[in-house]
């Protein structure tokens, strides 16, 4: 059935999520609609590591829905502090967790919760 799935997120305004997504995350766009030259982006897919999303300009500005992206990251301490310089809000900084990763959680300028996350031993033996 499902091949694959990944999220999209809804924004009002395309530049200020491409700021945040693209230039200070690292994502990649991938496609825009419309093409390059040919107008603002309604909608981009970017390459988010090994997986992707997209954004999509919406009319009218939504209250956040119940989504929440988890990245992967190689600093999760470095990535907190980078992103709060780029419209992030810190929810609960970063922190060891006892299945042994260090986490935030952290929302974009939209609201939307990002969990920033990295391993930092190897993860329990499951019994």
């Amino acid at each position: 059935m499902i091949e694959s799935t990944f999220p999209i997120l809804e924004v009002a305004d395309m530049q200020r999520a491409l700021a945040f997504y693209r230039d200070a995350l690292g994502g990649v766009v991938v496609y825009s609609y419309p093409p390059d030259g040919e107008g603002e982006p309604v909608y981009v897919s970017l390459s988010t590591g090994a997986t992707s999303m997209g954004i999509g300009l919406t009319e009218s500005p939504l209250p956040p829905g119940n989504v929440m992206l988890w990245f992967y990251v190689d600093d999760v301490d470095r990535v907190t502090t980078h992103l709060t310089g780029h419209g992030a809000n810190v929810i609960e900084g970063p922190v060891d967790q006892p299945w042994g990763e260090r986490t935030a959680l952290i929302t974009d300028p939209f609201g939307t919760r990002l969990h920033l996350a990295a391993a930092i031993s190897a993860p329990p033996d499951e019994e």
